[in-house]
């Protein structure tokens, strides 16, 4: 599935919420079902800068793919990263960084976030991206 077709699925899901209670405890369920990074991985090298919570992100690559694991100590923050991982988990390189992230704005995710949070959500997106870049540079 394309990381557009992905964005458009999680956009769906989101707009059959009323509410951002119910949108809140949505992104909460994500990051529980969330396969959980090794804690080997859990190290400050894999440790996202400019979070309010602490979050691990560690990318591998698999033939030509990226596969994404993660985790966090807030459970909000795991349900984001959760979201991202599934958007840009098993994508090539160039997908990744062709992609755009409008999906966030269309859910709402950002504005109802505090200026924090949304500072560590722009970071795991540039840590995403750094990852794709470099796996790029490597061919």
């Amino acid at each position: 599935m394309s990381i557009k077709e992905i964005q458009e699925e999680i956009i769906d899901e989101f707009s059959m919420f009323d509410d951002w209670m119910q949108r809140y405890e949505y992104i909460i369920d994500l990051g529980k079902k969330l396969p959980l990074i090794q804690e080997e991985f859990k190290t400050g090298d894999n440790l996202i800068k400019g979070c309010q919570s602490k979050v691990w992100l560690k990318g591998e690559q698999t033939e030509d793919k990226i596969v994404f694991t993660a985790d966090s100590d807030a459970i909000l923050t795991k349900g984001i990263i959760a979201i991202l991982i599934r958007v840009f988990s098993n994508q090539n390189a160039f997908d990744i960084l062709a992609a755009n992230t409008e999906f966030i704005d269309k859910i709402g995710l950002k504005e109802h976030l505090s200026p924090t949070r949304a500072n560590g959500l722009v970071s795991m997106i540039k840590n995403i991206k750094m990852y794709a870049l470099a796996f790029d540079a490597k061919k």
